[in-house]
């Protein structure tokens, strides 16, 4: 049974993934990462009472600090898992939608491409809160859109390990939430670069994406094909897919290519 966020919640986000890491805690949808606007503040998903805060070691990465910090918050129903953010809440304290729980922290657990954001689960109050695993999925109770893409887009932002693309374009930025089509869904995740992505309102059977087959959908979750992704011809580590309230465009994640602001770019995929 799922956790259902309430859409005044996930709109407060310009930007959320169900699906979009490569750890267990996100399987089958099991967490949600919530990418905040603002000043680097960590906005709290949940009302409830703080239970605990933990620090806990990160794997060493050259652009990422050493440590990451778990938050236990109480609710009505559950015990919700906050990660990547450094705590100025303490046990005891309570809490409503929207306070600062802390500063958003960049630790190792994150790949470079990846921007600063808050990650929830939630626990049964009598599992164990601390284990990476073990949280119930989430679902969002927002109008989700999928949103046809070609392939095609031009550069509009570049770094170190990504480019992103003007397309697909989202129709009416503020009013719902968009997904790349994957054929009757909306796809979600690291494709191909996580071992599998996530498939948001289609039926079981394959998922396509810009013409082109991608994977095997069972429920909400898909399991990739063995593709390779192109950029102009150029192979990079792949697509990173999510939802967006505002602006969209396809994230190319690049680390071995690099393109340049302005540069039109054509994807394509190809299947081993």
């Amino acid at each position: 049974m799922a956790v259902t966020l309430d859409g005044d919640v996930v709109g407060r986000y310009p930007r959320v993934s169900l699906y979009n890491s490569p750890y267990t805690a996100h399987d089958r949808g099991c967490a949600i990462d919530l990418y905040p606007d603002g000043d680097g503040t960590a906005p709290s998903p949940v009302a409830g009472e703080v239970l605990d805060t933990r620090t806990v070691d990160a794997p060493p990465k050259p652009y990422a600090g050493p440590h990451d910090h778990l938050v236990l918050i109480e609710t009505d129903e559950y015990v919700a898992r906050v990660l990547h953010v450094e705590p100025t809440v303490e046990p005891g304290d309570h809490v409503a939608v929207g306070d600062s729980l802390g500063r958003l922290v960049r630790s190792g657990f994150f790949a470079p491409w990846v921007d600063n954001h808050v990650h929830l689960g939630f626990r049964d109050p009598d599992a164990n809160p601390y284990r990476a695993s073990g949280s119930l999925p989430v679902a969002v109770d927002v109008d989700v859109r999928p949103c046809q893409w070609d392939g095609h887009g031009t550069v509009v932002e570049t770094a170190e390990t990504y480019a992103v693309l003007d397309a697909p374009a989202h129709p009416a930025p503020g009013d719902y939430f968009v997904g790349v089509d994957g054929g009757d869904c909306v796809l979600d995740g690291g494709l191909p670069h996580y071992d599998g992505g996530g498939a948001l309102g289609g039926a079981d059977g394959p998922v396509t994406l810009a013409g082109q087959r991608v994977g095997t959908a069972e429920g909400r979750t898909v399991a990739w094909d063995d593709v390779t992704v192109r950029a102009n011809g150029r192979p990079i580590t792949g697509l990173s897919l999510f939802l967006a309230r505002e602006a969209f465009g396809v994230k190319l994640v690049c680390p071995e290519q690099s393109f340049a602001v302005g540069e039109d770019v054509t994807v394509s995929i190809d299947s081993a």
